[in-house]
C-alpha cells in the first residue's frame, strides 16, 4: 500500500513512521512529506531509505492514505487537494475536529462511526484521547454526567523546541529560542495554547468539545484545566467523573481492565500506579488511584497516563488506517 506521512521529519512524524513499521502496517511504498526546504532529505523505515518529497509531488503519487501532523494551516490546505485525489486523509491537526461534517474518532471508542466515504478522518486532541479511552465502558455502565479533569502535561506535546527549552534550562543554559512565556523547568505553567474569551485556553475547550463529540453525548458536562510541566514521556491527568448510576469499585476495575487500550496500574499499598515514565513509548492507556469521591454520591476518582506522541497521535491515527485497512476501505 501507498501511504503518506505528511510532516515526516517532525516530532509525531517520527513518531507515526516508527508506529506503522512496529506495528507491521503494510507499507509497499512510503512517501515522507516536509516542508521545501527539507525535500530529499532521506528518511528510514523499514531498513529502506526513502527520500522527502514535495505535498505535489505525493498528491500526484495517489497514496491510499496520507497521514498528516504538519499543523492546522497545512492541513485546511492540503488535505482536501489529498482527498479529491481518493486518499484518505488522517489529520493529526485540529482543522477539522469539530467539522460537523468530520468524524473525530478514537478507535476504542466510535470507529463504528465510519464509513467509505469519510475521505478527511480528525485524530484528537493527546489530552482527550486518553481520557475517552478510560472512560468509554464506564460511559456505558453507568452515564458519565460531569467530568472534571486537571491535565499534567508534558513538553514533548509542543514539540522539539519546547524539548530544547527544557534542556537547556536544566543545562544551567538560557534558552536559544524558547517554546514558552515563562521558564518550565522546576516549574509548572497552567497555559496551554492561547486564552479565549471566557479565560480558558484553547486546550482546555478542545476537552469539553472533543469529549462530547467522540462519545456522542452532548449532555456530558466536561470543565478542564490544562498544566504543562517540565517531564517527558507522556501526559497524566486527574479525572473526577460523576456518573448517572452509582458503581462498585471492583466492578470499576473489571471493566477497565476489559476496555480495549486500558491498563490498570492500581496498587498504591506497593507504591504501584501509572506514571509518564512508565508509559513513554507503550500504546495503553495507564489507569490507576481508583477511588471513590467521598465528597458526593455517584463520583470517582481516577489517575490517567499515556505516551502523547504515541497513543495521544502516532498510535491513533495508525489505528484508525489499521480499521480502514480491515473493512477493505483502503488497500
Amino acid at each position: 500500500m501507498k501511504v503518506a506521512v505528511v510532516g515526516a521529519t517532525g516530532l509525531v512524524g517520527g513518531e507515526m513512521l516508527k508506529v506503522l513499521e512496529e506495528r507491521d502496517f503494510p507499507v509497499t511504498e512510503l512517501l515522507p512529506v516536509a516542508s521545501e526546504k527539507s525535500v530529499g532529505q532521506l528518511i528510514t523505515f523499514k531498513g529502506k531509505q526513502y527520500p522527502v518529497v514535495s505535498m505535489d509531488a505525493a498528491i500526484e503519487a495517489r497514496p491510499a492514505v496520507a497521514i498528516f501532523s504538519a499543523g492546522g494551516s497545512v492541513s485546511k490546505e492540503q488535505a482536501p487537494r489529498f482527498a479529491e485525489a481518493g486518499t484518505v486523509v488522517i489529520d493529526n491537526s485540529s482543522a477539522w475536529r469539530m467539522d460537523p461534517a468530520k468524524k473525530l474518532v478514537v478507535p476504542e471508542v466510535n470507529a463504528a462511526a465510519l464509513t467509505p466515504e469519510d475521505k478527511i478522518i480528525a485524530n484528537p486532541n493527546c489530552s482527550t484521547i486518553q481520557m475517552v479511552v478510560a472512560l468509554s465502558r464506564l460511559h456505558e455502565a453507568y452515564k458519565v454526567e460531569r467530568v472534571v479533569v486537571s491535565t499534567y502535561q508534558s513538553v514533548t506535546g509542543t514539540g522539539k523546541k519546547a524539548v530544547d527549552q527544557l534542556m537547556q534550562e536544566r543545562a544551567g543554559q538560557e534558552p536559544t529560542n524558547p517554546a514558552y512565556p515563562h521558564r518550565i523547568d522546576l516549574n509548572v505553567l497552567p497555559h496551554i495554547d492561547v486564552f479565549e474569551d471566557n479565560g480558558y485556553t484553547k486546550e482546555e475547550m478542545k476537552m469539553v468539545k472533543e469529549t462530547k463529540k467522540i462519545m456522542g453525548d452532548e449532555s456530558i458536562r466536561v470543565t478542564a484545566t490544562t498544566v504543562r510541566i517540565p517531564v517527558m514521556g507522556g501526559h497524566s491527568e486527574s479525572v473526577n467523573v460523576e456518573f448517572a448510576r452509582d458503581f462498585d469499585l471492583a466492578e470499576v476495575r473489571r471493566l477497565l481492565s476489559e476496555t480495549p487500550g486500558v491498563e490498570v496500574v492500581d496498587d498504591p499499598a506497593n507504591n504501584r500506579y501509572p506514571m509518564p515514565k512508565d508509559a513513554h513509548g507503550k500504546d495503553a492507556v495507564l489507569v490507576g488511584r481508583l477511588r471513590r469521591d467521598e465528597s458526593q454520591p455517584n463520583t470517582l476518582n481516577m489517575w490517567v497516563v499515556a505516551d502523547n506522541l504515541r497513543k495521544g497521535a502516532a498510535t491513533n491515527a495508525v489505528q484508525i488506517a489499521e480499521y480502514l485497512l480491515g473493512q477493505g476501505w483502503i488497500k
